[in-house]
């Protein structure tokens, strides 16, 4: 794809959460918190850092792959997929609704181009991504494989298991982020479960770790992948460690885990888009 300038990624980035306000209202279902305090990560990353095509092919074959872990915050990746040219915007009208294609949790079985596997069931995401990355490099093909976490994920066990694989095995095709926000569904993850230092526990799996302190930063955003994909192919997997927040963009939304997954009534939609500059015409 053509890559876009700072000014036209942020552009992307108003009309994005646009979209997440305008696709979780129409239903009355969804995670908006999360969706909107990725939408940098997610913009940065199809418009500026992945080589891929939205002539969608389930193999991937040369060019870069992503995998979304935590699929809950389906809203953000589908709107980034129908501006990237996967589909059309239109569908995004049709987001949980019955028969859709775009369900809460991306799903395979319609064949929804820019799906690659079902998720949504948390600590899954990185064993995939994996062997997707495993399977670049049985085939010779050099391009980079990225996955999408939670925080609150990273209590589940599986995620632990992965990580020591993708170590010892050497995966350094693949670059993890971990949206490092600190809300989980239930409250703070330091109330909920404490993860302590995550950069210290990968590192200790043999990790390469970048740290994105300025999550909602688009340029720090950028710099922290370039640097990560900078740190690739060198003996070790890499993680990227995105601080951000929650609900970012939208001031009632912003830093609370309440926004998890509850959608704006239509007075705080009204509230929501006048903080937002359509930049791209909605859908």
């Amino acid at each position: 794809m053509e890559k876009k300038s700072i000014d036209q990624l942020k552009e992307i980035c108003s009309q994005v959460r646009r979209d997440i306000l305008r696709m979780v209202h129409g239903v009355q279902s969804g995670h908006p918190g999360a969706s909107l305090g990725c939408t940098e990560f997610f913009v940065a990353l199809y418009f500026k850092q992945m080589e891929h095509n939205p002539d969608f092919k389930m193999e991937g074959k040369g060019e870069d792959l992503f995998f979304l872990s935590n699929g809950h915050i389906s809203p953000v990746w589908y709107s980034i997929l129908a501006r990237s040219g996967y589909f059309d915007l239109e569908e995004l009208k049709t987001f949980r609704k019955i028969n859709s294609r775009l369900q809460g949790h991306p799903a395979t079985e319609e064949n929804l181009p820019g799906i690659r596997v079902a998720s949504g069931s948390l600590g899954q995401g990185l064993s995939v991504a994996i062997g997707a990355a495993q399977a670049k490099k049985i085939d010779g093909d050099d391009k980079t494989v990225y996955v999408l976490m939670g925080d609150g994920e990273q209590q589940e066990g599986q995620i632990w298991e992965a990580a020591m694989y993708a170590a010892h095995h050497k995966v350094d095709n693949l670059i993890a982020t971990i949206d490092y926000n600190g809300q989980q569904i239930d409250g703070p993850t330091k109330k909920i479960m404490d993860l302590i230092s995550l950069k210290a526990k990968y590192e200790a799996f043999g990790w390469q770790v970048v740290e994105t302190k300025s999550g909602n930063d688009l340029e720090a955003v950028l710099e922290g992948l370039k640097e990560a994909k900078r740190l690739s192919g060198k003996g070790k997997p890499v993680l990227n460690l995105l601080y951000t927040d929650m609900g970012y963009g939208v001031d009632f939304m912003v830093g609370t885990h309440k926004w998890h997954g509850i959608a704006p009534s239509d007075e705080q939609l009204e509230n929501g888009l006048a903080q937002l500059e359509e930049t791209l015409g909605d859908f």
